[in-house]
């Protein structure tokens, strides 16, 4: 992906968003031929030249400091989540260089799995790009089997907007393509080099019109916590919480569980669906990622 080109469309989207009231700048007289904050605004709030914010905007970053970045984000009015994300595209002169090397195949730890296969509710462990690396039984249940499914399948973003199940499943499907494609975003920000990355973008942005109108919002979302409203073809209607946790030793790597209000219907209907699929037996795993004996 270009790095370049991200950059610009983020800020430009970011600054099209902000009435110059907003920003508290007096009123200009006349029609504006932009949306939202024009650059020469975004640099005299930035109290940068109105050369440098271009420049910037442009993708040209070699050399940009943390402060003018700072400076960028609070002008644009970018919550915590979009100035990582701009950080990230950036890259600040205090950064670290970033080493351009093939990412190395991403597996999941026997302690990983163990924890999976002890939790009662739905769970899976989502890596790069939105790749499904590994779930438990209720959790296949609950959105789909991809362990079932070629390697290469095994995605959320892939199953969000290419199989017709899911938009049967969520109950507000735009809703929930949206945080997807925001998701996608700030990993891209990250891995902006990754070649499946920008094989999975091109893929989604063929075969879906939404994609494509998202994606060009350059919209960024980081999933820690939140609600699912789901409607499952065999238990109804389902209401569950979601927490995102880190997996130690990969950054690129998360534990997903849901879970329902207890005492609830959501939580009478996940045990009937519990008990159709046998939830008991633990977590299903491809042969190729089965864990080795602990110890």
């Amino acid at each position: 992906m270009d790095r370049s080109a991200e950059i610009r469309e983020f800020l430009r989207t970011r600054r099209a968003r902000i009435a110059p009231e907003q920003a508290g700048l007096p009123p200009h007289p006349g029609a504006r031929r932009v949306p939202g904050l024009r650059r020469e605004e975004v640099a005299q709030l930035a109290g940068v030249s109105v050369d440098y914010y271009i420049r910037l905007e442009r993708g040209r970053t070699q050399g940009v400091s943390e402060t003018v970045l700072d400076a960028v984000a609070r002008a644009l009015h970018l919550d915590d989540t979009e100035r990582a994300h701009l950080f990230d595209l950036a890259q600040p002169s205090t950064a670290r260089p970033r080493r351009k090397r093939p990412l190395a195949p991403q597996r999941v730890g026997p302690t990983v799995y163990r924890a999976l296969d002890a939790l009662t509710v739905p769970a899976m462990v989502m890596g790069r790009r939105m790749d499904v690396l590994a779930a438990n039984r209720l959790g296949y249940a609950l959105f789909a089997d991809f362990e079932a499914r070629p390697r290469r399948e095994r995605n959320f973003a892939r199953f969000v907007f290419l199989d017709e199940a899911a938009h049967a499943l969520y109950a507000n499907w735009e809703r929930a393509a949206g945080e997807c494609v925001a998701t996608l975003h700030l990993y891209a920000g990250r891995h902006a080099d990754d070649p499946q990355l920008t094989e999975l973008i091109g893929e989604l942005s063929l075969h879906s019109d939404i994609f494509r109108r998202m994606w060009a919002d350059h919209d960024v979302l980081a999933h820690t916590t939140g609600t699912k409203y789901l409607v499952h073809p065999l238990v109804g209607e389902l209401t569950l919480d979601y927490v995102t946790l880190a997996v130690e030793g990969d950054p690129d790597q998360s534990l997903v569980i849901l879970t329902p209000e207890p005492a609830s219907s959501s939580a009478e209907a996940l045990s009937i669906l519990a008990s159709w699929n046998g939830t008991s037996a633990g977590a299903l795993r491809s042969p190729e990622e089965t864990p080795p004996p602990a110890g």
